[in-house]
């Protein structure tokens, strides 16, 4: 009878040493559908834990029930990348003692290979994983109930965490292969009814959109992509998560085409429009760090180009290998920019928590090429501000600001403004765009803003960059 380490999840928190004040981790790759999360820190209240570190790449919506186990002493400290929803909420009104820390995903991962953040237990869940605990997040078998594609975001804790516990709602017989997780890596395996639902990956900031406004803005930064001097032969190239963002790839397909220009590579959060332009033959690999939603999950099982890589092999500014070092052009989304080109991805207008810095500092600091498209206004909200109210990514990486009023382009780069201007491109002074936002809907009245910081925003490099104050009822 071959070895297993197929035991119950009590059992599997009991081996692996766990004690009160310890770290424990999670990965994000289910996004809204996760049910990890809930699951094993309810399970760890039950077992009467206290004062534990959740660290995790990334939180949403759906964990609106830590609030209790924060109430209850059973989580005291937080280490993400994003906070969403109800428990965003909570904090921000100061629901914790000790402040969340924020990393980007680079960040997250270079601090875990460094021990700085140090891992003790990490709860993993997967799509599939044999007795032994090689997992995957492709399913294998008929009875297969999740898919999340890669697992980008659990490598880092699946090699350096002391201990590892794979959930799984589909136990395939061994060897389970391609293998994301090794079993050499991994203490226990759990069999849960459900580890996530698919069909909420693609929930929330993922949105395909046929907004005019969006449309709009996703034909300017294709306008700026074409006319940059990046858009040739062999060039990369990542895409955020919102709509206009997304819809630049549909524009940039007609150029590659009309052109006959194909990328190298595409990078980060693979989405159904990159599977498309390389099955096309657009783009030559997919590098993949979190699939983001069921198309290119169910790509990264058969295409042996689409490969996944971990947050450190992604983004790492420690790591000269990391892929962001090679990567041409990203466009990606914001909450506001200021007149110095700092972008803000996780504190709304409002003063509530509610995004994930994710890879944008990263991709940001080290693309040729970085475009944020945003608009100059969401209803009554100016997006392009004299000064955002939290730094996450420093204005030196960001390249150009494209808004429906148009183009700002940093002083930093006058051979883009110069290019795009001849291209025939409404190239504008971003001071002017925020004065205009200002002109259409006033001063906005300040942020009442308490004296208890509920949130540390730290830089990709492990340093301090912002402090996050909670928010006055």
């Amino acid at each position: 009878m071959r070895n297993t380490k197929v035991v119950s999840l009590e059992e599997a928190i009991r081996r692996s040493g766990l004690k009160d004040g310890m770290t424990i981790s999670f990965h994000h790759h289910f996004r809204g559908g996760d049910k990890v999360v809930n699951l094993v820190v309810a399970k760890l209240a039950e077992m009467g834990f206290k004062n534990l570190h959740l660290a995790a790449s990334s939180l949403s919506d759906v964990h609106a029930p830590l609030i209790e186990h924060i109430r209850n002493g059973v989580i005291t400290k937080i280490s993400t990348s994003g906070l969403r929803g109800e428990l965003a909420n909570e904090i921000s009104h100061g629901l914790m003692e000790e402040p969340v820390v924020f990393r980007s995903h680079g960040g997250r991962g270079s601090a875990i290979a460094s021990g700085e953040l140090h891992i003790d237990v990490a709860f993993l869940g997967a799509s599939s994983c044999d007795e032994l605990g090689n997992a995957s997040g492709c399913p294998r078998s008929e009875n297969a109930k999740s898919i999340c594609g890669s697992l980008g975001y659990a490598l880092p804790d699946a090699r350096y965490a002391d201990h590892v516990v794979i959930l799984t709602d589909d136990l395939v017989a061994y060897p389970n292969v391609p293998k994301s997780i090794s079993a050499c890596d991994v203490e226990s395996v759990v069999v849960v009814d459900s580890v996530g639902d698919s069909s909420k990956i693609s929930s929330g900031a993922i949105r395909d959109s046929k907004n005019p406004r969006d449309i709009l803005l996703a034909q300017q930064a294709a306008k700026v992509i074409i006319n940059s001097g990046y858009f040739k032969d062999g060039f990369s190239i990542q895409t955020g998560t919102g709509g206009a963002s997304l819809a630049a790839v549909k524009f940039i397909r007609e150029s590659m085409i009309e052109k006959g220009i194909k990328a190298s590579f595409a990078l980060g959060g693979i989405t159904a429009h990159m599977v498309k332009l390389h099955e096309e033959g657009l783009i030559g690999r997919l590098i993949d760090v979190q699939s983001f939603d069921k198309v290119a999950a169910e790509s990264i099982a058969h295409d042996q180009l689409h490969q996944e890589v971990s947050s450190v092999e992604y983004a790492s500014a420690e790591h000269e290998g990391s892929a962001v070092h090679a990567l041409d052009i990203v466009i990606l989304s914001a909450l506001e920019v200021d007149v110095n080109f700092n972008v803000n991805v996780l504190v709304g207008s409002d003063g509530i928590i509610r995004g994930a810095i994710g890879g944008h500092p990263d991709t940001a600091e080290d693309s040729a090429l970085s475009i944020i498209v945003c608009p100059l206004l969401r209803g009554r909200i100016p997006c392009v501000v004299p000064k955002v109210t939290t730094l996450i990514t420093p204005g030196k990486g960001v390249d150009v600001v494209v808004t429906e009023y148009g183009i700002a382009v940093n002083p930093l780069r006058p051979e883009i403004a110069g290019r795009l201007k001849a291209a025939g491109l409404k190239v504008v002074d971003i001071h002017d765009l925020a004065a205009k936002a200002t002109s259409i809907i006033g001063e906005p009245d300040a942020l009442p803003f308490g004296d208890k910081v509920v949130g540390i925003v730290m830089d990709r490099h492990g340093k301090v960059l912002d402090q996050i104050r909670n928010i006055v009822k």
